[in-house]
């Protein structure tokens, strides 16, 4: 969004997420390409006086004006470098801490990773199936729902300092920020005291709306959960006689079994053709390469882009928010 960003890297520790293979012929992962294409980087030990005053410096002459930190909470104080400190000289600094547990709780001083923060939400708990319990989901939930967090939070802080002119700091927990995605389940359980159990609900499989397995191993996703887009389902299944006999949204799940066997019945292409026309809430479960290389809709929406790294072009995540004048 136009903002220059500068990562703080530690020298001689090299970072295992940006070195994870795959790389391009001239050393640069795929990983890099996504996450430092947009910034530049310099090597800093913050346990060393140099470091912390070149920190001070860039803040004080170069008119960096928000910090962003991911330590465990105390560490920045150690560096003297907390919030408590930078805007004595720095008073009107933004100073976002984005940690696993959050500045304070029996927590706070936890590692963590993903699962471990999915585990203690309650997400975890009704996700997955009855039979085989939790499942992974193959991508971090709850860094990329903070970080989402941590940047809303800048946002407002800055519009803030504009009109006071003052410091800000904002504390960001990895945890705190899967708590509301517990959604509409846990907003229940709040109320009722009820705890929402695996394949208890329309949104976690016990109706129609899932995900199904193909002829040929693939599986297309059902999300037909509002009566116009229950119908058409029915049509093309061949099912109209359910809506006759009084079947709703709510009891087609006693009759999941058949839809199971109905979508096993063609491939994926074939379903992919059949409902390419509907307005059912069908869609084709992709692959990583058909959603992000391949598909037309990414392609037009500008959803991946291009950047050039170290003289090689990467395809990479764009930005999703979308601006216009």
């Amino acid at each position: 969004m136009g903002a220059k960003v500068t990562k703080i890297s530690a020298p001689n520790r090299p970072d295992l997420v940006l070195e994870m293979e795959p790389k391009t012929s001239n050393g640069v992962s795929a990983n890099y390409a996504w996450m430092n294409h947009a910034k530049d980087e310099i090597f800093l030990d913050l346990k060393s006086e140099d470091g912390v005053n070149e920190v001070k410096r860039l803040i004080k002459e170069e008119g960096y004006n928000c910090i962003i930190e991911q330590f465990r909470p105390g560490t920045m104080a150690k560096f003297g470098l907390s919030y408590d400190e930078v805007k004595e000289f720095a008073p009107d600094i933004i100073y976002c801490s984005l940690s696993g547990y959050g500045q304070n709780g029996p927590y706070k001083d936890r590692a963590g990773h993903d699962i471990n923060y999915l585990a203690l939400s309650g997400v975890a708990s009704f996700s997955g199936r009855k039979e085989s319990g939790p499942v992974l989901y193959g991508s971090q939930i709850g860094d990329i729902a903070s970080s989402l967090n941590a940047i809303i939070g800048i946002l407002a802080a800055h519009n803030k300092r504009k009109e006071n002119g003052k410091s800000i700091f904002i504390d960001v927990g990895i945890l705190d920020s899967l708590i509301p995605l517990n959604s509409m389940l846990g907003a229940g359980a709040m109320l009722d005291k009820n705890n929402p159990t695996r394949e208890c609900h329309w949104l976690n499989g016990s109706g129609i709306y899932d995900f199904y397995q193909t002829k040929d191993g693939r599986y297309i996703s059902i999300g037909s959960v509002e009566g116009k887009f229950f119908k058409t389902l029915l049509e093309v299944l061949g099912h109209e006689d359910w809506l006759e006999k009084g079947v709703t949204i709510e009891s087609a799940g006693q009759y999941k079994e058949q839809i199971i066997e109905d979508i096993k019945s063609k491939t994926f292409d074939e379903w992919v053709q059949i409902f390419k026309e509907k307005d059912a809430c069908v869609e084709p479960v992709l692959s990583v390469t058909e959603a992000l290389v391949d598909s037309e809709n990414t392609k037009e929406r500008s959803s991946t882009q291009k950047v050039n790294i170290k003289g090689e072009e990467i395809l990479t995540y764009a930005n999703p928010i979308k601006f216009k004048n």
